[in-house]
């Protein structure tokens, strides 16, 4: 693909995310959504082969499908109460089908199915695009919406997220698929507390990205698509497999990195509401997660590749992805944990 269509594309799929983002009317939510899924088609598809055909197929149809809902929802809405404002108080069949759209667009289980097969079938890149700037819009409406949402199905969307999210990445192997059901995961944390306190889902979201930035910019650095890619990560640059073992330790939640905070936060809150039982069953499918996270900072630290050259570093050319982009993120998602008090305040 040519730099002037990427970029159009790129600008594209911006515009569509802030049309939704800014916008107070259905239809104008809509739009953006609908630019946003047409802008991200060719980028899926740019590698020409089955997989990535297959990938934007899927893609298509997963949120044509949850656009038409979003758009069925408001008109049943504005035929009721006459009014298309997103923040006005939505009719109860109206906010069962938005819940239902919302989920379908950010892949909460159970419509979840989509998400992995069509980060597989994409490029790192672009299934970086998916599980970053692709949640904006969508996290967006459920925070101008949420006073309307039902805050059981949340809660119940949210568990079941974040425990999908820890069994489906056990058997793993591949990178992609495992960051796919870490997406999972972690917007079922934000599921959860997003009824309850939409302060911490901001907050949760925005570490969110940042650490998945962070993890995704190493993967792509490495070129490691499988888990035994990750092992000869240390011939590349032993520093870019230090900053990957404890971006992936963040991104589990461990305590002394920034993953540790919106974990924290989200079980302090459901405690303070009474979800005990609820709060139990998030911190074990946390521990899902983190098996498969130490797992992939085990085989990346720990572990030697079995090579037959001598030599200690890998022959290459002049790595052709700036590590540049790489040092903010890989930062933020290590160091913020002391910050916590003024996040709070």
């Amino acid at each position: 693909m040519s730099p002037t269509i990427y970029t159009i594309i790129l600008s594209s799929l911006a515009t569509g995310t802030i049309i939704t983002m800014t916008s107070h009317h259905w239809l104008m939510a809509w739009v953006g959504l609908e630019m946003n899924t047409l802008a991200i088609i060719p980028i899926i598809s740019t590698m020409h082969h089955p997989r990535s055909t297959e990938a934007a197929t899927k893609y298509f149809l997963t949120q044509a499908a949850a656009s038409a809902l979003i758009l069925f929802s408001s008109m049943t809405n504005a035929w009721s109460s006459g009014s298309w404002d997103i923040t006005q108080t939505l009719t109860s069949p109206s906010h069962i089908l938005l819940t239902m759209a919302l989920a379908m667009k950010l892949g909460l289980a159970p419509v979840h199915f989509w998400l992995p097969e069509v980060i597989q079938g994409s490029t790192m890149t672009t299934a970086f695009i998916i599980t970053t700037w692709q949640k904006l819009a969508p996290m967006s409406l459920i925070f101008l919406t949420m006073n309307n949402l039902s805050t059981t199905i949340f809660l119940l969307m949210g568990l079941l997220s974040s425990l999908i999210g820890g069994w489906g990445g056990l058997n793993q192997t591949q990178t992609r698929k495992i960051m796919a059901y870490s997406s999972i995961a972690h917007l079922g944390w934000m599921a959860t507390v997003s009824s309850i306190m939409t302060n911490i889902l901001i907050m949760n979201l925005l570490i969110y990205l940042v650490m998945t930035t962070s993890v995704f910019f190493s993967l792509i650095i490495s070129k490691s698509k499988t888990i035994q890619d990750t092992a000869s990560t240390w011939t590349l640059s032993p520093t870019l497999t230090i900053i990957m073992m404890l971006s992936l330790l963040s991104l589990g939640g461990l305590p002394p990195l920034t993953g540790f905070v919106p974990k924290w936060l989200v079980m302090e809150e459901l405690i303070l509401q009474g979800f005990n039982f609820m709060t139990t069953m998030m911190a074990l499918s946390s521990l899902l997660s983190l098996f498969f996270y130490l797992r992939l900072a085990y085989t990346t630290t720990l572990t030697l590749s079995p090579n037959t050259t001598q030599t200690k570093f890998k022959w290459r050319f002049y790595p052709n992805t700036s590590a540049v982009l790489l040092s903010m993120p890989a930062t933020v998602s290590i160091f913020l944990l002391p910050l916590t008090p003024l996040i709070i305040l």
